[in-house]
């Protein structure tokens, strides 16, 4: 898989992409990650990459010229799968968007900034957007190595242990169920008996009965939603 990420400040990608498993991914050709600097598809002598909105107004606004030169240049070399922009007021990121881009052969994610990009980039550039919560950001660079980190990992070969993958939180529309590892005891806190007994279809009914009860208690909203799900699926058929 390749991704290609356009920033106007490439330096904060430096170190969250050489370390730990994305840079396992990278050196083991599971993923090709390459950043690119907007500043150099800017062509005046400062390399302005924004300008004051239309109307007024506080911000600025990223201009088009430099994302659509870019993104031409890099459409001119390989097709892309998708060309994702970062913006506050894009569909949130979940889980199943996180696997449907898993099996993407190349994408593009562009991180806006300012006060957000010319809305004909909108238009005619970008084929989906992305928001990785309720909240406003500085910028698109966090929430591009969000979506890279959410990625990569689910890529084959990206993690030592694939199954691990399979069983994390919100893959199946659940959280996960507790974890636990030696000591057996510690400082007065013991290891469920059921985790140390050696019966395999015993664990997986805690766990499935662990993780129902953690969901529900924090994160209620995930069952509402998988209700909704099976309503739907429920009603087409």
């Amino acid at each position: 898989m390749r991704i290609d990420i356009i920033s106007a400040f490439p330096g904060m990608f430096s170190g969250p992409l050489s370390e730990s498993m994305i840079k396992k991914a990278q050196e083991r050709n599971t993923v090709e990650i390459v950043v690119h600097n907007l500043r150099d598809y800017a062509h005046d002598r400062h390399h302005t990459l924004d300008d004051s909105p239309y109307g007024g107004g506080a911000g600025m606004v990223l201009k088009p010229e430099p994302l659509f030169e870019c993104v031409d240049s890099l459409q001119a070399q390989r097709q892309y799968d998708e060309i994702v922009l970062l913006a506050a007021d894009g569909e949130v990121f979940r889980q199943p968007i996180a696997n449907e881009f898993s099996l993407y052969q190349s994408i593009i994610l562009i991180c806006g900034h300012y006060k957000g990009v010319d809305e004909r980039v909108r238009e005619r550039l970008v084929t989906r957007e992305i928001s990785i919560g309720d909240y406003v950001l500085t910028g698109g660079e966090i929430p591009a190595l969000v979506i890279v980190d959410a990625v990569v990992r689910l890529l084959p070969g990206a993690l030592g242990d694939s199954e691990s993958v399979l069983n994390d939180s919100f893959q199946d529309g659940f959280l996960d169920s507790p974890q636990y590892t030696r000591p057996p005891e510690f400082r007065g806190m013991k290891v469920p008996d059921v985790l140390l007994s050696g019966d395999h279809e015993e664990v997986r009914k805690w766990r499935e009965q662990m993780s129902a009860v953690r969901t529900a208690h924090r994160r209620p909203d995930l069952l509402d939603r998988e209700a909704d799900l099976s309503d739907c699926k429920r009603r087409k058929v």
